[in-house]
């Protein structure tokens, strides 16, 4: 049992601005409720939430940072790269996100088309009308689908029509993580490799991977992570050291639409304190 005066925190989250299942406002509730001190909204490819958010935190007293998950593509791999301490006002960054999130609607609009080839009756005029004012992902296709009756579950979606390579997928195109590094910085933030434990690779290609990242001015990595097995976050921790790397961790909360992942707590272990924010804090100009 954790002591009661340990400070928790959870450095990764969704809400329904992206592919969570909670709006900002009830994530920030359900935060307080979990225990957290601090907690990072990391939306994928929007920060809209985070203004949504802030009153509820502020009331709750609880410590909202301003964040970001970016998708990129690096040798056929998608890879994440999460960006803390947004500045939610900078146009320029604020444009570069539009134009992820027209990408993503131009995607979505294929994916439906291919869908309703294969029989289903979607729109993405019935997509918003399920999800008013969200980024459209691929989550919420699935639950389009199996809230519907169409399919039975979101696994047999993701198994048949909408996973990596399937026949309704679409591909989008993506900036590499090192041009996420600099549009976080754009932006002012300050940018972290997400769940590095995701991505399987061995431990020298994982090294150069990071060396490079560091070069093009990566400050951290997401070393506890909700998926981590034994013995990765003690290797995570050991590259942060190698490469002068700070540290972040996060459940990757996403609500219903990852059920077996708990916010602050991921799969029931994961345990964030917040000296790590503490030291993320000290790194911001």
């Amino acid at each position: 049992m954790k002591h009661l005066m340990e400070k928790i925190i959870d450095l990764h989250t969704h809400s329904t601005e992206s592919d969570g299942t909670f709006t900002p406002e009830e994530l920030m509730e359900q935060a307080k409720k979990a225990g957290l001190t601090a907690i990072a909204l990391t939306d994928h490819d929007t920060i809209r939430g985070i203004k949504k958010a802030e009153p509820t935190a502020k009331k709750l007293g609880l410590e909202l940072v301003p964040g970001v998950e970016l998708s990129t593509g690096y040798n056929d791999m998608e890879i994440h790269v999460l960006g803390y301490y947004i500045n939610t006002e900078q146009p320029d960054f604020l444009n570069k996100l539009q134009e992820f999130v027209d990408c993503r609607h131009n995607r979505n609009e294929k994916m439906a088309a291919l869908l309703r080839q294969e029989g289903f009756d979607i729109t993405m005029e019935a997509l918003y009308q399920d999800n008013p004012d969200s980024v459209i992902t691929r989550a919420n296709f699935a639950r389009y689908l199996v809230e519907h009756g169409m399919v039975k579950d979101r696994e047999t979606v993701f198994r048949k029509y909408l996973g990596d390579d399937c026949r309704c997928y679409v591909p989008r195109k993506k900036i590499t993580p090192f041009e996420a590094i600099r549009l976080i910085q754009a932006g002012g933030g300050i940018a972290f490799l997400a769940h590095p434990v995701l991505y399987h690779m061995n431990h020298d290609r994982l090294r150069f991977f990071l060396r490079d990242l560091k070069e093009a001015g990566l400050t951290g990595l997401e070393a506890i992570y909700s998926m981590n097995e034994p013995g990765d976050e003690r290797n995570f921790l050991k590259f942060a050291k190698e490469f002068d790397l700070l540290v972040s961790g996060g459940s990757d909360f996403h609500g219903e639409n990852k059920p077996h992942i708990h916010l602050g707590t991921g799969r029931g272990n994961l345990n964030i304190p917040y000296e790590i924010l503490e030291k993320i804090k000290l790194s911001v100009k």
